[in-house]
């Protein structure tokens, strides 16, 4: 089984917070073959680049692989961008693009916070 991170989730992560959401949600950190939108990727780095984190993009994805083994997905990003126009219900192109990968994978689980999120795809967990 996969499942994606957002980014809060990974920035959760990568600092060593404790995870506060469900057993389920612990769960499927241990248990699935977790996974990240390249958009997280640059999420990362914008809020390392204006001060809301700390460590860059390139620092918590090289921890969170070694630590966690959470990969990059790869998945075509034309693919992911057709899916992402179909997400009209923010204007947050991250949220979008995030959320498209998790659907076109399968409709696989993302973990995520984010109350918006959780509204409009029925897989978000946290």
């Amino acid at each position: 089984m996969i499942a994606y991170l957002d980014t809060n989730a990974v920035i959760r992560l990568a600092d060593g917070r404790q995870h506060p959401g469900s057993r389920e949600t612990i769960r499927l950190i241990e248990r699935a073959d977790l996974l990240i939108s390249p958009m997280v990727v640059l999420e990362l780095e914008l809020l390392h680049e204006i001060g809301r984190i700390k460590l860059s993009a390139r620092d918590i994805q090289s921890k969170i692989e070694h630590e966690l083994d959470v990969h990059v997905c790869e998945l075509p990003f034309v693919q992911v961008v057709q899916a992402a126009r179909d997400e009209k219900w923010t204007r947050d192109p991250f949220d979008r693009l995030i959320v498209a990968h998790a659907k076109i994978n399968g409709l696989a689980p993302l973990l995520s916070a984010d109350e918006q999120i959780a509204r409009h795809y029925a897989r978000t967990l946290w």
